[in-house]
């Protein structure tokens, strides 16, 4: 427990003050609507009601202001490289921006429900008071209005309607009613499973965001929430007044109470994110005019697709991930694929697995699926934006960094490695890290293909530069057949590798986590260990046991680090 609160700590201080910052404005406000002076008459007929929906508006107001900034790619970029105070703890915070996203999202989703039934609430108890029969100040203050020279409080103006109706009369109603709709479209699609099933169907319903914000801003425009005027309020003394209502037409004490709507201002909260967010799609779109020229393409098995591309001005690091769209498929879709290739060579690349609509059509539309190769320049163009900074970034930051892939997850580590061997051919190059543990684990023997080649190249690399121990790599396989495993066998006394032809053998079967971390842990007491994964969630939650459960309580001990790679 003390060795997750040493590395979360930071996490957990900048989620308590965002639960703070949440509760302090949900505390005041609602305090504030149940003590206002000019606010009586609607409490009157309201109740505590008004106050569970102006406190949860608010809020809601606050939550609609963060949920944009963590999803501004370039400004998460220009933060990462250019801060000076963005190292350790902090950097790896830029690297939790979605899971910032979706904790944002729940806040506006339990404050969007407080405030719908409030107001449904509200809607009951104004048109209650219209009852025939009704007596008393709540009866009172619903029939002003109707005489001349009098403001109304009660919206609801007949007791002959019911709440539905009411509701899609006035502004507020039905932009409450479209808000709600589309965010539970957009909560509803960004479900894990839908993202799995059809991440096109996430990527449309999620830019249903552009009428939940519009809807915001002109939600409080209708006035529905109405108190006293100020200058009703220096004439119209409450205290005696309350008990006089039957007499508000002739005493000169107490003259008819005028009241007024609230001015909307979601507006003034939502308004610099949307800003900052609208530059963000400027810059993509002045990104998506650059042209991307095409210079290879390679076809591999296990339906991965391998592009070189080229683009002016393009300036990466390992790690880093880019955003592509393929018009000739989609005009509006961009979907995220890491670097494969390291900053040191002329072209930048991707490589694209078919695990969707949008991936197996641009695998067919660039001849990948069985079909004849095409000709560079016969092949569909492809926009860039990016580069954008990621976790995997941070591996020369540490002395001592683990490399976990499962997968296609391997391809965010390919520029890493390729970094790593480029490093090793410049003599003049000084690098913090000194040891690199690279774990990849994987079902199929032929997704091996394609990376074995690099691993081959920097295996051979390292024994030449008499640095076999920089890299300790291990690969391991979690499915075969009986041919597969005959032949295996056969072969198991030669020097290389029968599946990657490299020195180091396969593992069979998966990693036993635990004897994998002690041997870590006693190999380098005393000091930091970055974890870097990209794989399937049920892995990553044992990966990040084990660096709790092996890090030392001791600061002067073993800590391990973990970041988690996404997009």
């Amino acid at each position: 427990m003390g060795c997750w609160i040493l590395h979360e700590g930071l996490t957990i201080i900048l989620v308590l003050l965002w639960l703070g910052v949440n509760l302090y404005l949900f505390i005041d406000t609602f305090c504030w609507y149940e003590e206002e002076e000019s606010f009586y008459y609607t409490r009157a007929i309201l109740g505590s009601a008004l106050a569970w929906a102006r406190a949860s508006a608010l809020c809601l107001n606050f939550n609609c202001m963060l949920i944009l900034l963590p999803i501004s790619r370039n400004l998460i970029s220009f933060i990462r490289g250019t801060s000076i105070c963005c190292r350790g703890p902090w950097r790896r915070q830029l690297d939790k921006n979605l899971k910032f996203h979706k904790l944002v999202a729940y806040g506006i989703a339990v404050n969007a429900t407080i405030h719908i039934v409030a107001h449904v609430l509200n809607l009951e108890h104004y048109h209650a008071s219209q009852a025939e029969g009704a007596e008393g100040l709540v009866a009172a203050l619903s029939k002003l209005g109707n005489a001349l020279n009098e403001t109304y409080l009660n919206p609801v103006r007949t007791f002959h309607t019911n709440t539905i109706t009411e509701l899609l009369r006035t502004t507020a109603g039905i932009t409450g009613l479209v808000i709600s709709l589309a965010l539970i479209l957009i909560m509803t699609s960004s479900t894990e499973f839908i993202r799995r099933v059809s991440y096109e169907l996430f990527w449309y319903t999620h830019h249903v965001f552009i009428i939940f914000f519009i809807g915001l801003a002109i939600h409080g425009a209708g006035g529905i929430v109405r108190g006293q005027t100020p200058e009703s309020l220096s004439l119209h003394n409450i205290t005696f007044c309350r008990n006089h209502h039957a007499e508000w037409q002739a005493a000169a004490l107490c003259p008819v109470p005028q009241f007024s709507g609230k001015e909307p201002s979601a507006w003034k909260w939502v308004l610099g994110p949307v800003v900052l967010y609208a530059c963000e799609r400027i810059i993509r779109f002045w990104r998506f005019q650059q042209e991307v020229v095409i210079t290879k393409v390679v076809s591999h098995p296990s339906r991965v697709l391998e592009l070189h591309m080229k683009k002016r001005g393009f300036q990466m690091a390992p790690g880093q991930y880019i955003l592509v769209q393929c018009p000739s498929i989609s005009r509006l879709e961009w979907h995220p694929f890491t670097l494969t290739s390291a900053p040191q060579e002329d072209f930048f690349s991707v490589h694209i697995r078919a695990a969707g609509d949008w991936t197996r059509a641009l695998l067919e539309a660039f001849g990948a699926e069985g079909q004849t190769p095409k000709e560079l320049w016969s092949l569909p163009r492809l926009a860039v934006d990016g580069p954008f900074g990621a976790a995997l970034t941070d591996v020369f930051h540490y002395p001592v960094s683990v490399c976990i892939a499962a997968g296609i997850g391997v391809t965010p580590f390919a520029a890493l490695l390729k970094s790593i061997w480029y490093k090793c051919c410049d003599s003049q190059t000084r690098m913090k890290l000194s040891k690199v543990y690279f774990y990849w684990i994987c079902r199929e023997a032929r997704a091996f293909e394609w990376f074995a080649n690099l691993l081959l190249s920097l295996e051979t690399r390292m024994s030449e530069q008499g640095k076999t121990h920089f890299l300790s790599y291990h690969i391991f396989l979690t499915g075969w057949d009986e041919n597969q495993a005959l032949h295996i066998a056969l072969h198991w006394d030669e020097n290389t590798d029968v599946i990657t032809g490299l020195k180091q053998k396969t593992f069979y079967g998966r990693p036993h986590w635990d004897d994998e971390f002690k041997r870590m842990a006693y190999s380098h007491p005393g000091s930091s260990i970055g974890m870097f994964f990209c794989g399937p969630k049920a892995l990553s939650r044992t990966l990040q046991r084990m660096c709790r459960l092996y890090s030392s309580a001791d600061p002067r001990g073993v800590h391990f680090y973990y970041n988690e790679e996404s997009f």
